[in-house]
């Protein structure tokens, strides 16, 4: 006899079959049914502290699997908890499937309680909002997985009734297919060969389109074969390996890295830009080339409505096809870029006895080559973002489009739930760790020996610095110093406090092989990021 099937487990069983195998979040009563559903289809549902750090971890798998992130959140306060990671998942391009639990509308009728309008939350700050039917629940959440993955990801709400969820459904008869890759054609394509043929100095600027399109490999071929530097958003650090002599590294919000960038794409007679977001981007990077007098090609997911930047080409298409249609075009002169790497790496100094920049570099001279990193907001994730080298894609994970605090921990808890044989390291602020160290039991009860690096400084350093350089009264930057170590301890793993390189060298040794997760206190001086970001 077959078992008839609730909406919730149409729901459910629709994002597995989109690769989903772990959701996030603190359950309510309206939610149980959804979560039932969740287990039974086979996707582990993983109790956090806070809901807000339940969608940064969904995040964090999301970067490692390639599915579609899910964060759980029960009615009224439970739902409000995640309104940061969901507008954190629209600004950084996030594929979150979002799942709220909600009174029933007739209830609400004379049910006040906890009772408000999810979706107009929601509304500006997702994709797209769904309110769950049994007749509808496959259709929906369908339409849930396709809007958040394809063209330029980001969340979508579903909020789900509690009787809807219970409410037995029948599934549809077929998905939608999935679409084509589409390149350009014609006229406009055959002028974006003859620029690149006739290019003496072209430079790409890339973006994360190119990991949603997978055309990271595309790229580097491209780039090899016209021997055209590549300078990336942050989000994109590593789709061409940073040890490349042809890849300049992420840029953007860096005034010292830009310093030396800008001027060599101002210099330049081709800009081509290959799936570029630029909401990751500062104002310094608005309008830095004039399409009129420089030769520019934009390859995006989706239109530019941004204004941002404007270009003398525009092609709404796939990066991979698009990049591979060009590549019919005869060489150029190619560029090289040895300079400009060469004055990089003279910037951002990695020999300094003991600061901000010699844990970076320590970090990054002991951890393996394939270490995903997150970072947290702040000074440091500057610092950290320019001088930690990325060989591959997705290693290094952070806020770039919100820049929101407190997700680098999360973020590094979900990347290690789906990767538990990666080395896993957070960097976060002393004032970033504060906002998220209940998550540090949710790392004991979960297994995860993640390490968890802290810059402590007692102060909101990128803040501070900003007020001294406007001769502003300091105000509302500083704390007390914590013991960080001592509440790692706490909550049942391990803590050192560093203050050298061979402290922190040991620690970090002494985390690769231990059984749960390590906090890693580094000490520094409050003005150790003058003059250095």
């Amino acid at each position: 006899m077959t078992q008839t099937k609730r909406a919730a487990d149409l729901v459910a069983e629709r994002l597995y079959e989109a690769g989903c195998r772990h959701a996030f979040g603190m359950p309510g009563g309206e939610v149980l049914t959804l979560v039932d559903a969740l287990e039974k289809a086979g996707i582990e549902f993983v109790l956090c502290k806070h809901e807000n750090a339940a969608g940064f971890m969904a995040e964090g798998v999301h970067h490692v699997t390639g599915a579609p992130g899910i964060m759980v959140a029960t009615v009224g306060p439970g739902a409000m908890n995640g309104v940061n990671v969901v507008a954190n998942a629209e600004q950084d391009r996030v594929p979150l499937i979002v799942l709220t639990g909600c009174v029933d509308a007739d209830e609400a009728l004379t049910y006040t309680h906890q009772v408000l309008d999810h979706r107009a939350v929601f509304e500006p700050i997702t994709k797209a909002t769904f309110t769950l039917t049994a007749d509808g629940a496959d259709i929906i959440a369908d339409k849930a997985v396709g809007i958040a993955t394809e063209g330029r990801a980001g969340p979508v709400h579903v909020d789900v009734p509690i009787s809807v969820a219970d409410a037995p459904a029948a599934p549809m008869l077929r998905r939608r297919a999935a679409a084509s890759p589409v390149a350009p054609v014609g006229e406009d394509l055959a002028t974006a060969k003859l620029w690149i043929s006739e290019a003496r100095a072209p430079v790409i600027v890339a973006g994360l389109d190119i990991l949603a399109d997978g055309s990271v490999e595309t790229l580097q071929q491209f780039a090899e074969t016209f021997s055209i530097p590549v300078v990336t958003t942050y989000k994109a650090k590593g789709v061409l390996p940073e040890n490349h002599p042809l890849a300049l590294g992420g840029a953007g919000l860096s005034p010292l890295a830009d310093s030396h960038l800008l001027p060599y794409l101002e210099a330049s007679d081709l800009i081509i830009c290959v799936g570029y977001d630029p909401i990751e981007m500062r104002p310094g990077w608005r309008e830095i080339w004039d399409p009129d007098t420089t030769r520019v090609i934009d390859i995006t997911a989706v239109p530019n409505t941004h204004y941002m930047h404007q270009a003398s080409l525009n092609f709404v298409a796939d990066t991979g096809a698009t990049l591979a249609a060009l590549s019919k075009a005869a060489p150029g002169a190619g560029r090289d870029a040895s300079k400009v790497k060469a004055a990089l790496a003279d910037a951002f100094p990695q020999d300094d006895d003991w600061g901000p920049a010699a844990v970076v570099a320590e970090c990054r001279a002991v951890l393996p080559d394939d270490a995903i990193a997150t970072v947290d907001s702040g000074a440091h994730r500057i610092l950290l973002s320019q001088m930690w080298t990325c060989a591959q894609p997705k290693t290094l994970l952070q806020s770039s489009g919100l820049c929101t605090m407190g997700c680098a921990v999360p973020l590094a808890m979900g990347a290690k739930y789906a990767a538990p044989d990666r080395t896993v390291v957070s960097f976060s602020g002393d004032a970033g760790m504060l906002m998220v160290a209940g998550e540090l039991s949710t790392a004991a009860e979960m297994g995860l020996n993640t390490i968890f690096v802290v810059f402590v400084d007692a102060s909101l350093a990128l803040i501070e610095l900003k007020q001294r350089q406007r001769q502003l009264k300091n105000a509302g930057v500083d704390f007390g110093k914590h013991d960080f170590a001592a509440i790692g301890k706490a909550f049942g793993g391990y803590g050192h406090t560093v203050q050298d390189r061979d402290g922190l060298r040991a620690a970090l040794t002494s985390a690769m092989q231990a059984d749960t997760f390590t906090v890693i206190a580094a000490v520094i001086d409050r003005n150790g990021y003058d003059g250095r970001i």
